[in-house]
């Protein structure tokens, strides 16, 4: 009975450690690329940074310039002045065609820029010297203030 346990070869040490190192490596590359991956989705963000504010004459609208400043797209889909519904009703990029706003809210990419034409609901005017604050709603449930005076 020994001699069949006597005659079976083993693996070398030097090999054994070879393959573990090797096995070690190969999953350790595994879980730091699945690992990558998961922190790039995480580290997604939307951002909307609204750089300006332009008052129509006789105060009937605003037009607001915004940037998306995240690294995720965005989708704006409803407005607040001073804690009341908001239109949204046209937009364009910087100096483009005014269009309608789409029915599903405005898209952006990261670092697009728009200006947004907002008004009051009911089309009242904004009174000057009061002071409003637009409050923009993503789809995504994140809200981006702006407080300006009417002139």
């Amino acid at each position: 009975m020994w001699k069949i346990f006597k005659s079976r070869k083993a693996l070398s040490p030097v090999v054994a450690a070879i393959i573990l190192i090797a096995v070690t490596v190969a999953v350790s590359i595994a879980v730091a690329a699945w690992m990558g991956a998961l922190t790039f989705t995480f580290m997604r963000t939307e951002e909307v940074k609204i750089t300006s504010i332009q008052w129509a004459t006789g105060n009937a609208n605003a037009t607001l310039t915004l940037k998306n400043s995240g690294t995720s797209s965005l989708t704006i889909d409803t407005l607040k002045i001073n804690s009341v519904t908001g239109e949204l009703y046209r937009w364009r990029t910087v100096g483009g065609t005014w269009a309608a706003l789409p029915a599903t809210g405005l898209t952006f990419e990261p670092g697009q820029v728009y200006e947004v034409c907002v008004r009051r609901s009911g089309a009242s005017l904004f009174t000057p010297g009061t002071k409003y604050e637009f409050v923009f709603h993503t789809a995504a449930g994140n809200n981006y203030p702006y407080t300006d005076y009417a002139p």
